[in-house]
Parts: C-alpha cells; structure tokens; sequence
C-alpha cells in the first residue's frame, strides 16, 4: 500500500503519536529487586500521581522496594 501527500503525513503523524503515547506509559522494572513501576497507578505513596510517566518522576525518585534509584530500572 503507497500513501502519499498530506493523508499520508497525517497517517504518519498519528502512528508515531502513538507509539509515543505508548512509550510514555511503558512499565519499568528495577533490576535490583524487581518491583514494577506502572505508570498508570504511579507511586501514591511517594506522592507520584496516576499517569506519570517514568520520564517524567523526579531525579530523586526511588524505588519504594529497595530504594534504588531512576538508573537501576529498565522499560519492559
């Protein structure tokens, strides 16, 4: 299927606002103790309101587990 002028671009514009939106509510797992970080729940009580985004969580945010901070956690 060939796509061209402007649907094409509109098409292309709502793939990749989606694929943000999806990347932007990822699940992260610490390495370290395994606690998942769901951002649709957030972290109510560290003070983190549902919807966050793990890239949006303050630099000093811990995990509420073991401590470890931003750093020890990889997207799943």
């Amino acid at each position: 299927l060939f796509l061209s002028g402007k649907y094409a671009r509109t098409k292309l514009l709502t793939l990749a606002s989606i694929q943000e939106q999806e990347n932007a509510m990822s699940k992260y797992r610490c390495v370290i103790c395994g606690y998942i970080y769901d951002p649709v729940a957030g972290d109510p009580d560290s003070g983190v309101q549902a919807g966050t985004a793990f890239a949006d969580l303050p630099d000093d945010w811990a995990c509420p587990e073991c401590g470890a901070g931003k750093d020890d956690f990889e997207a799943i």
